[in-house]
């Protein structure tokens, strides 16, 4: 018995010390051997770069964090009701990150806000998460920008059109009626049959360029003949079922009279008479509903027409400026444009690292009716042709990895500055494989990546042109169409 007693005793003892050596290899770093309470580094990170809060627009978005910390964590989000945590927990590195994926549902209320939490040891970090709000406005009668964008399936652009700028040697416009402009460019006169064709075909958002300079006088009233035929195409558009964006075209780029260009020398003047363009504008559609929004401008250059990022960093904060202008100036109108959804975009309309960090979102009297857009027509030498035979040498004409991997850097860097940096909701205005030396099936393989992205990033984008004979309302690229579309 007594022998019994001892056998038992060495059995709890050894059990106990059992436990306590399974309990060091539980808490205990794979990689560094350290356990959870030895600790020494905890960062929370976002592309590599610290980060003490998030704030997300109204839609739903997702955000990969990195985890740096030596010993094993956890992670924890106060309110779960609205923000999902995909990875609670993991073991610390000294040599690379551990993940995890903060998910943030769609807000149909007010602003709303939480915390997020990774503890290592005696170590913690939170992160704030704020997510914007719909707003308390009773008289608000518009959707929001986001359910705008959301609303949007796939697009296209009313180009060569309304926006033909045909002035020069070869072309007289003296005398011309808004016909003759329309037409100049090669594309017939846009008809209900034509509205009708794009929008049976699936595209239920058609972008209408205007170009307004060339139809004003010389106190820059806006001739009256010009601005019934584009509310009789506006019209056309919305009678379609469709939404439509009208905006300032070719009065900017680097056309032989443009002049909306990004120069804050001569901002003052440029200013005055943009404004005034707007404000005609404004006023003639201040009754139409919330599927009519207002773009800013096209392709805005400077002086010099730098496509590239321009030298004078000065061309940023002109572009910042007059899109501020241009808010202020709808909203000034009343009507329903105290609550129109506009649409901004960068310097050139481009997604180079500089143009997007040196964009601003307008300061707005109505929150959540701002969204921004850029043009892509990458890879450059896939989707484009050149008259240039020496530079025919970097045609591309397979759709490859490489392609995808380009597209892919600019959907992050767009996604990362718009949404998770401004918190604003965006569209790609202009897209498009519109050179003729690659091969159909290559480019039907484009938009179909395209689509693919548009779909993962929440968003949508606006062809340009070309795909159907509009006198013939023959679907003449229908692969295209029908990979965008369906």
């Amino acid at each position: 018995m007594k022998m019994k007693k001892i056998f038992g005793a060495m059995l709890l003892a050894l059990t106990a010390v059992g436990f306590q050596a399974c309990s060091d290899v539980e808490n205990k770093d794979v990689d560094t051997g350290l356990r959870t309470g030895d600790a020494t580094v905890l960062e929370v990170r976002r592309d590599s770069i610290p980060v003490s809060d998030l704030s997300f627009s109204l839609g739903k978005n997702t955000v990969v964090l990195a985890i740096d910390a030596n010993g094993a964590w956890t992670a924890e989000v106060a309110d779960t009701s609205w923000v999902k945590l995909a990875v609670h927990a993991g073991y610390g590195y000294t040599n690379k990150y551990s993940y995890t994926k903060i998910e943030v549902l769609k807000n149909e209320g007010n602003a709303r806000s939480t915390t997020l939490t990774v503890r290592s040891g005696g170590l913690s970090k939170t992160v704030a998460i704020s997510q914007k709000g719909t707003g308390t406005d009773p008289n608000d009668p518009f959707m929001s920008a986001f359910t705008f964008v959301e609303k949007l399936k796939m697009g296209y652009n009313l180009g060569n059109t309304l926006d033909s700028n045909p002035y020069g040697s070869w072309w007289n416009p003296e005398g011309k009626s808004p016909i003759d402009f329309e037409t100049q460019w090669g594309q017939p006169q846009t008809t209900p049959e034509i509205i009708k064709a794009i929008a049976d075909k699936g595209f239920n958002v058609i972008r209408v360029p205007v170009t307004w300079g060339i139809h004003c006088d010389g106190n820059d009233i806006i001739q009256t003949a010009w601005m019934d035929r584009v509310e009789t195409v506006v019209n056309y558009v919305l009678d379609a079922g469709c939404y439509c964006i009208i905006n300032v075209m070719h009065d900017t780029g680097a056309a032989e009279n443009h002049w909306l260009i990004a120069d804050m020398d001569n901002y003052p003047a440029i200013s005055a008479r943009y404004k005034k363009i707007w404000q005609q504008i404004a006023e003639r559609f201040k009754n139409y509903d919330d599927r009519l929004a207002f773009e800013a401008f096209n392709e805005i250059l400077s002086k010099n027409n730098e496509w590239d990022d321009p030298a004078d960093a000065s061309c940023f904060e002109a572009v910042n400026k007059l899109e501020q202008d241009f808010v202020d100036v709808v909203r000034g109108t009343g009507g329903n444009n105290a609550y129109r959804n506009l649409v901004v975009p960068p310097y050139s309309a481009g997604s180079t690292a500089a143009k997007l960090a040196n964009f601003r979102i307008p300061t707005d009297v109505h929150p959540n009716h701002i969204l921004a857009a850029i043009h892509c027509y990458d890879p450059y030498w896939f989707c484009n042709d050149t008259d240039d035979e020496a530079s025919q040498q970097w045609y591309k004409f397979v759709f490859d990895a490489s392609c995808q991997a380009e597209i892919d850097a600019i959907f992050t860097r767009v996604e990362n500055r718009f949404a998770g940096e401004l918190g604003v909701p965006y569209i790609f205005g202009e897209f498009g494989a519109i050179g003729s030396h690659v091969s159909m099936n290559e480019r039907v393989k484009y938009a179909q990546y395209m689509k693919q992205k548009f779909v993962q990033y929440n968003t949508t984008g606006l062809w340009w042109m070309g795909l159907l004979d509009r006198r013939t309302l023959n679907w003449y690229e229908s692969d295209i169409a029908d990979a965008l579309v369906k």
